[in-house]
């Protein structure tokens, strides 16, 4: 199956702003990609018109995606912090809404990096509160048309949802109802036995894609299986994007964050360009 085949802007910065959105997005159109991964670290960062503008002037279909920054929380937190999380969350549902973004895609559940051990009990009430907090959050992705999807982690990032079945075990009433399941191929190749096995899991319920290699580089000649990986997604009949995440060594924040600790290509444009021309080659 063709798919569109998109990248975030973290590839090459931290964060993304009006000033800086439309050579971003000329420079991803112009080396051939067709869609583009918006993330909305921060409510304000950018705005609905520079990115309208943008997209008119590069033909690129947009996908946001969020960030759970420190102090965004929906489990195990005070209210205060999960009214600002849900706040945050509503932003970006917005934001999507106002430039045709059909998904806004992250792990929104708790601070990327937060872990903590559970009994099974605790785990089950962790999620049952994650329900109730995303309940809100859902209905007013609805309302704008749009669908959360909420992205299982790998278990240095997350302790709470590490894989497909954690996360249909976890979201299952809200499934459908604003809610799907963002996957990336760099967490399932930590935390799933088979890829392929992983995405017919998460079946119809899968809203959004993004790529990596294993190393969180470039997509292609790496050890991930994608040609099970692919098929398996044409067998559920997924025909979103993939978007290539990747994130630079050059910016402070988002390299502790993602921890990126050395160049995983020549340089930015060499792993855009490879990981394109990967994504290219194996679709059919």
């Amino acid at each position: 199956m063709k798919r569109l085949i998109g990248i975030s802007t973290w590839v090459w910065e931290s964060p993304l702003t009006d000033s800086t959105l439309g050579g971003q997005l000329a420079r991803i159109a112009a080396m051939g990609f067709d869609a583009v991964e918006l993330p909305l670290e921060n409510a304000g960062d950018f705005t609905p018109e520079a990115v309208r503008e943008a997209l008119d002037s590069t033909g690129l279909a947009p996908f946001l995606v969020g960030a759970m920054a420190p102090g965004r929380d929906l489990v195990a937190a005070d209210p205060a912090t999960v009214e600002r999380t849900q706040a945050y969350l509503t932003a970006c549902v917005t934001m999507a809404g106002s430039i045709g973004s059909p998904t806004v895609c992250g792990p929104f559940y708790a601070r990327t990096g937060r872990v903590w051990r559970m009994s099974p009990g605790q785990r089950q009430e962790a999620y049952a509160e994650l329900r109730r907090n995303l309940e809100p959050v859902a209905a007013r992705a609805q309302e704008a048309g749009v669908v959360l999807g909420i992205e299982p982690l790998n278990r240095y990032e997350t302790s709470l949802i590490n894989t497909v079945d954690q996360a249909l075990e976890a979201l299952e009433p809200l499934l459908g109802n604003g809610i799907g399941l963002a996957l990336d191929s760099y967490h399932l190749h930590i935390e799933e036995r088979s890829l392929a096995a992983a995405v017919r899991a998460a079946g119809e319920h899968i809203v959004h894609v993004q790529v990596a290699g294993n190393d969180r580089g470039a997509p292609g000649r790496d050890q991930t299986d994608w040609e099970g990986f692919l098929e398996a997604l044409d067998e559920v009949g997924y025909s979103g994007p993939l978007n290539i995440e990747s994130f630079t060594a050059d910016n402070a924040a988002i390299a502790v964050a993602a921890s990126i600790w050395r160049p995983l290509a020549a340089s930015q444009d060499e792993l855009a360009a490879s990981g394109l021309a990967f994504l290219r080659g194996v679709q059919r």
